[in-house]
Order: C-alpha cells, then sequence, then structure tokens
C-alpha cells in the first residue's frame, strides 16, 4: 500500500544554514564535563599578596618621597662643605677636625630614638662627615702645593758608578735580582742580616740595596717591611725574580751517581715530588741555596748534589742534571730596589705607605675610605705589630698611582690628616 507523503518545499540557502545551527549542538554540549581544577598554592599565594602589594604601592611612594628629600639635603649638605672649604684654605686651618666630629656625633645620636636608630645615624653622620672631607681635600688640592711629601722625580735612577750590596751570598736569588735590575759586572757586595744591608745605605758605603719583600708561597718577610720603617730609605724600583729550582752537580755527574742532595730546607721541602722520584737519596740542610751549590762546586763528587736556581750552578761552574724540579710552578720572589734618597721615576705607578690607628671604631675603614673616594686602587694591605706596644699594629698599603695624581694627593692628605705616622716609603 502506498503512503501518502507529504511534500515540504526546501528552504532558502541562508534559512538552511540557520536550521542546522540551531540543530547542531553546541561544541562545548559535546565534550564530557570538565572537572574542577584544585587552586594550587602559587594560585593562593598570588591572591593573598595581590591585596598586601597593592598595600605596599602607597608605602614605597612614601619611602620614594623621603630619598628624594634625603638626596636635596645631602647635596645641600655638600655645598655648604665647600663653601666651609674656602674658608679653611684662606685661613690655612686643617681639614680634619677630630674633637668637632666628635662632638657632632654624639649630637645627632641624641637626636635620634631608640638604640638601634642611635647607632645607625652616627655611622650615617660619620659617613657624611667622611665624604664631605675628601671633597674639601680635593678643594684644598687646587690650590696648595703637595706639601709635607719632599719626594723629587727624576727621569731614571743613576746606574753609572754605583755600588749594590744584598743580603746573602753570591749565587743566592738576591744576588740574581741584582744581575737582573742592574745588570751583570755591577759594583756590589754581600752581606750576613737585612739590617746590615740598610746601614749600608744609610751611611753611604752603598748607593742601592736590593732586599726581599714578598714570596707568592712563603709570603711576606716581616723583618724588612719593619726596616722600612727604621731607616730613611726609600723604595725606588722593585724586580720579580721566579723561583725555578734545578738539580746541579760537578761536571760529568751522571743522575743515577747521586746520593746526597744540599740545600735550604725551604727549598727542599719544595721539591717533595723529586725525592720522592729517588727514595734512595738523602736530603741534607744547608743555610741557602747558594751556599749549598758552593759546597757541591767544591767538593766536586759525583755522588752529591744540590738543589738551588740555575744562576748559582752557572755561578758556581754546575752542570744541571735536572730543571723545574720544584713541585709548584707558580713561585716568585719580589725583591724591592731601596736607597736613601727621595726620589721616584717619571711615570712610577705604585706607592708603598705605612701608618698606625687609634684604637676606635671604624678607623681603618675610615682611612681606606680615602682610596674609595679618589678612585685609587689598592692592591695590597698587611699589619705588623708595634715593638713595645701590645696589641697595637702598623699597617703597609701598596696602591696604585704616582705622587704627581692629583687622586693619589688627595688620598694622602686625607690619610696623614686622621694616621699616625703616616710614611711613605716609595713611589716606583
Amino acid at each position: 500500500m502506498e503512503r501518502n507523503l507529504t511534500h515540504i518545499p526546501a528552504a532558502p540557502a541562508e534559512d538552511q544554514q540557520k536550521l542546522e545551527e540551531q540543530a547542531a549542538p553546541a561544541a562545548d554540549d559535546q565534550k564530557p564535563e570538565a572537572q574542577a581544577v584544585p587552586e594550587t598554592d602559587h594560585q593562593k599565594r598570588d591572591e593573598q599578596a595581590a591585596p598586601a602589594a597593592n598595600g605596599m604601592l602607597p608605602l614605597r611612594e612614601r619611602i620614594d618621597s623621603v630619598d628624594r628629600e634625603i638626596v636635596r639635603l645631602f647635596e645641600e649638605r655638600m655645598a655648604i662643605s665647600e663653601e666651609i672649604a674656602q674658608v679653611k684654605a684662606a685661613t690655612d686651618r686643617k681639614v680634619y677636625d677630630k674633637e668637632r666630629e666628635a662632638v657632632k656625633l654624639a649630637s645627632v645620636r641624641e637626636l635620634a630614638h631608640g638604640e638601634f636608630n642611635k647607632k645607625a645615624i652616627g655611622e650615617v653622620f660619620r659617613q657624611l662627615m667622611g665624604m664631605s672631607r675628601r671633597r674639601q681635600y680635593a678643594i684644598l688640592e687646587q690650590g696648595r702645593p703637595l706639601g709635607r711629601m719632599p719626594f723629587i722625580e727624576v727621569e731614571k735612577l743613576d746606574t753609572e758608578q754605583i755600588r749594590v750590596v744584598y743580603q746573602g751570598v753570591e749565587g743566592a736569588y738576591s744576588h740574581a735580582a741584582l744581575e737582573a735590575y742592574f745588570g751583570a759586572g755591577t759594583d756590589s757586595f754581600h752581606v750576613r742580616k737585612f739590617r746590615d744591608a740598610m746601614e749600608a745605605i744609610a751611611d753611604g758605603s752603598a748607593d742601592y740595596a736590593v732586599l726581599p719583600i714578598e714570596n707568592t708561597t712563603a709570603g711576606i718577610v716581616a723583618a724588612n717591611f719593619d726596616l722600612l720603617v727604621d731607616f730613611e730609605n726609600y723604595i725606588v724600583a722593585e724586580q720579580i725574580i721566579p723561583v725555578e729550582h734545578v738539580l746541579m752537580a760537578a761536571p760529568g755527574t751522571r743522575i743515577e751517581q747521586v746520593r746526597s742532595v744540599y740545600s735550604h730546607p725551604q727549598a727542599l721541602s719544595q721539591c717533595d715530588g723529586l725525592f720522592n722520584a729517588h727514595p734512595d737519596w738523602n736530603a741534607v740542610a744547608y743555610d741557602n741555596t747558594a751556599l749549598a751549590a758552593r759546597k757541591v762546586s767544591q767538593d766536586g763528587k759525583t755522588d752529591e748534589a744540590a738543589i738551588g736556581s740555575a744562576f748559582a750552578a752557572r755561578l758556581f761552574h754546575l752542570e744541571i742534571l735536572q730543571e723545574h724540579v720544584n713541585d709548584q710552578d707558580a713561585n716568585a720572589t719580589r725583591f724591592m730596589i731601596v736607597t736613601n734618597q727621595r726620589i721616584f721615576v717619571k711615570g712610577a705607578r705604585k706607592i708603598t705607605i705605612c701608618f698606625e690607628l687609634p684604637h676606635s671604631t671604624g678607623t681603618l675603614y675610615n682611612i681606606l675610605s680615602n682610596f674609595i673616594y679618589n678612585d685609587v686602587n689598592m692592591t695590597h694591605i698587611e699589619s705588623r705589630p708595634i715593638p713595645g706596644r701590645n696589641w697595637e699594629y702598623r699597617f703597609f698599603i701598596d696602591f696604585e698611582g704616582n705622587l704627581n695624581d692629583a687622586p693619589v694627593r688627595d688620598a694622602l692628605r686625607g690619610i696623614r690628616q686622621q694616621a699616625i705616622n703616616m710614611k711613605i716609603l716609595g713611589n716606583y
């Protein structure tokens, strides 16, 4: 049986598209129901911090406002300080007034509330007054001579017809430093003690002395730091000598013949690797490396050897059996060239000074800040006990510069007024 079908006319294309869109389920309806994502600790912290951060903004704005006012007042204070410098220049008054600064620090501490703030404000004003001093030194330097620093600049050191003294014996590293700086054939003589060398140039029997001041592994030669204070002698140059030990013996000696090795105890200890390779060798301590080389040369025995410098081997006509026998390659000694004249060579770039300080808070920091604010680079600092004064120390400082440099002169002027017994030991 035939069914009667009712014909429905097709809808226009646009209407058809609308119908299809209405009939189609939404994309979200097709997805399974989404699972709720638990809130992470990080999200919780962000949500909790948001109100706190918003609350910080007005506080930070207040801090910024206070800081701007501090900067304005700081510049106003420094401008007044510059006017004070002009008055001091006109009246020849010292920049550093210790009593005035002590009274000032006590008064500003009393203005603060609470122990922490009192201590902090004292430190703030200590720094402020230090900055004012350094600015005043710079202003005074523009119109004043170098002052109590009677050093004379020379084009070069006089090395003609001179006599040079060194401590030790022929062939020692001090002798090698002398020849490296002044040249072979220089008229020289050696003495037993460091003090003897300083006395020789003080009394005029020598023009220069060559003395070790520091070794890269053993450290400073403390006695020579002290002698720089005891004598009116000055550093005019330095010479660095690499400490490179060799094994030396009488000509014709073979290394397998060696049974005894002589040298200074320190040199022997620096060659452990050599003795580990030859456990049958006997290490014999001697007064110094050069004397050990001389003994082996004089004995002429093929079962003896010495550890010392190649310079000593050449001097005593010994044969080098093995080079570079020290365990560490990075070993060198710095020697100073000293004279009794207050001179410095044009273009010298290092200065050494010494001074003492009172026992009070921040004194060393205040001294060192003279380098900071003058952009002077300090390269070395050492302290030595002051004889006869228990637990008191003298400081030795090396820094870069020349006595003709304005920043160096500013720094030295500040240090001289703040320290006790400051002495310029040389510019070289």
